[in-house]
């Protein structure tokens, strides 16, 4: 009897998820097995904080398959088995079964390894405390929803004031608690410019988290619970603290099967997903992309990224000829009441890359000012001088803003220019957008640079 071809993931989350399920989908005959080393699979990390805010009762909720969903479908899911090593050569894996406590070799024709990103932790004294959490996985956020049941907290301290720092500030205000974000930078989210960062700090204050810029961790202190975060300034009272200050590719299985690295440290990938080693694909937190307005290659860990890197990698392994195109480095989050999109350069990030730009930053409304929730909405764009093309925009607001985003991210991808933008026949009507939209006054505003 003649053996499958036999396609391993290694990773269960979003990018391991889709391409296992893509590449069953497309060729039943392939055997898939999937290989996660926690608990849980096919998880919606981006709701994290709000389960831990009580937004969502259960994160069962955020669980878009189980296991036993994807048995369903022909694929073999297996969970709390960690790959420990990778032979290339000889196409085998060693696994460790976590819950059986046992080993075993495993043999595949194709790999998909879709490892993700770890939460980086700076060398500091008392990080090792209880009470000192991350948050990158579902049992993470189920650590600290039990934290807060079991131990109610007089102060937290959130390290890092980023798309996951500034969240989870969010959730913790939910439960009413005193919030202090430390920052090194001198501006929160510093993947904005300055005066749309500032929007987002004034939103922070006015639900009283105390927000603490240019100030750098030295320590944390505590007898076996953590009792206080030091800095270069003081110290602050808090017996739960939460480490913000960004991710890194996990590549340590990638950089043992040969795989070549490339931006940011990920996994060096093509248009297929494949790496240079035959056989292997990347995916995901752990692999690069190309930047669509630059043509630069990039490492930005977003979820829908890793959704779709993940579904072409299945794709070919499954025998089709799909292309992963990059990205825009489009993203959203909500803060307190404040929507928070981006998309494409900064005008710090084309400046920095030897670009001479134009910018516009105008504040209209988000609907029709005379009709009832009305609110205010900030818009900048950033253009090339010379070619006029759009580089980049960024929005901020009670409501809008977030979905306005993807207009611009179609102009990037379409490499379209500030006049084709003031050209768009946009949808009006009084309860959603006024006549004339938030980002065609701002295209209005800006085409008037030359």
């Amino acid at each position: 009897m003649v053996r499958k071809q036999r396609l391993v993931v290694i990773g269960g989350v979003a990018a391991g998820a889709s391409a296992a399920a893509k590449a069953k989908r497309t060729n039943p005959e392939l055997e898939v097995i999937l290989l996660e080393r926690g608990p849980f699979i096919s998880y919606g990390s981006c709701g994290m904080p709000a389960f831990i805010a009580g937004m969502i009762p259960s994160a069962d909720e955020l669980i878009a398959r189980s296991p036993e969903e994807f048995a369903r479908r022909g694929v073999d899911v297996r969970t709390q088995h960690q790959v420990v090593a990778v032979d290339a050569q000889n196409k085998r894996l060693l696994v460790a079964d976590l819950a059986g406590a046992r080993d075993y070799s495993l043999s595949y024709d194709d790999l998909v390894i879709a490892t993700g990103a770890e939460a980086i932790r700076p060398r500091l004294p008392g990080l090792d405390l209880d009470g000192v959490f991350v948050l990158r996985t579902l049992s993470d956020s189920l650590a600290i929803s039990e934290a807060l049941k079991t131990h109610r907290p007089s102060g937290v301290v959130v390290i890092g004031a980023g798309y996951v720092g500034l969240l989870m500030a969010a959730a913790f205000c939910a439960h009413d608690l005193p919030v202090t974000v430390v920052e090194m930078a001198p501006q929160v989210m510093v993947n904005l410019d300055e005066e749309m960062s500032t929007l987002v700090l004034e939103e922070l204050r006015s639900h009283g988290v105390r927000v603490l810029l240019n100030e750098k961790v030295v320590r944390c202190e505590g007898r076996n619970r953590v009792e206080k975060v030091v800095t270069e300034n003081g110290k602050i009272p808090a017996d739960l603290v939460l480490l913000a200050v960004g991710v890194r590719p996990n590549t340590r299985l990638a950089q043992e099967a040969g795989v070549q690295l490339g931006a940011g440290g990920a996994a060096a990938v093509d248009k297929h997903m494949r790496t240079n080693v035959a056989g292997i694909y990347a995916a995901g937190d752990c692999a690069e992309a190309v930047l669509q307005v630059t043509g630069d290659k990039v490492y930005i860990p977003l979820g829908t990224t890793a959704n779709k890197q993940g579904r072409v990698a299945g794709a070919n392994v499954a025998g089709m000829d799909c292309a992963f195109e990059g990205i825009a480095g489009t993203a959203a989050t909500k803060i307190f009441g404040l929507e928070v999109a981006r998309t494409g350069l900064t005008e710090r990030e084309a400046v920095a890359k030897g670009l001479s730009v134009h910018t516009s930053q105008i504040t209209a409304k988000d609907r029709s000012g005379y009709y009832p929730g009305a609110s205010r909405l900030d818009v900048k764009l950033v253009i090339d001088a010379d070619s006029r093309q759009l580089l980049g925009g960024q929005l901020i607001g009670a409501s809008g803003a977030a979905k306005r985003i993807d207009v611009l991210a179609a102009a990037i991808y379409a490499q379209m220019t500030v006049d084709d933008l003031t050209h768009f026949d946009y949808s009006y009507t009084p309860s959603a957008a006024s006549v004339w939209d938030a980002t065609l006054i701002a295209a209005n505003v800006t085409s008037r640079c030359k």
